[in-house]
């Protein structure tokens, strides 16, 4: 499968060119993406009736799904967030540093304030704001504990461990825009070995 870089209702995505898109992702319409972020496989992005911002040094794992409200909410990621892989971000905002544990759903006016954890696993019911240093966890989630140093030094790895992999991937020639024009080539040389 190769992802594609797509225009639509007169935008088109602006992506820093040391940001990292893997070769399966799509990101579609009015997206910008900043320095050092990372869009990983099978990832949608996808900006068609409202808008989406994604800071410097965010990754957004493997398989996730982020899109808008029509005439509400855009979704808004700050800078250095993680995203885990196969989530929902739905019309919301997560703030710089903030965590978002795998499998978990963000929905439509959410607010996840700056280094706030949401679980693995977790549904964030709309309208609901995580406050700032909190941990919250379940479905819907709750209010778990004060975020702990365990969870700060999860934080502090993965993020710019995220940033580096995506420069070095970017530098093996990996991303989908270094990838594009050899994209029939490549689709020819597979299908022959099958």
């Amino acid at each position: 499968m190769q992802g594609h870089i797509l225009g639509v209702r007169g935008h088109t995505p602006h992506i820093a060119d040391d940001a990292f898109i893997a070769s399966t992702a799509v990101v579609i319409g009015d997206v910008e993406i900043g320095a050092r972020a990372s869009i990983w496989y099978h990832c949608v992005v996808r900006g068609d009736i409202n808008e989406i911002r994604i800071g410097e040094d965010t990754n957004i794992q493997d398989g996730t799904v982020i899109h808008v409200a029509r005439n509400s909410f855009g979704t808004y990621i700050g800078k250095g967030v993680t995203v885990g892989h196969l989530c929902l971000i739905h019309a919301c905002a997560l703030e710089d540093h903030c965590m978002i544990g795998m499998q978990a759903t963000v929905m439509d006016g959410c607010i996840v304030e700056p280094g706030a954890f949401l679980a693995a696993g977790a549904l964030l019911p709309p309208g609901k704001r995580i406050p700032a240093g909190e941990f919250w966890a379940g479905s819907p989630a709750r209010f778990v504990s004060k975020v702990k140093d365990t969870h700060k030094a999860m934080r502090d790895r993965i993020w710019p461990g995220y940033s580096e992999l995506g420069g070095e991937y970017r530098a093996e020639g990996l991303d989908l825009r270094d990838l594009a024009d050899d994209a029939p080539a490549l689709w020819t040389r597979q299908s022959a070995r099958e």
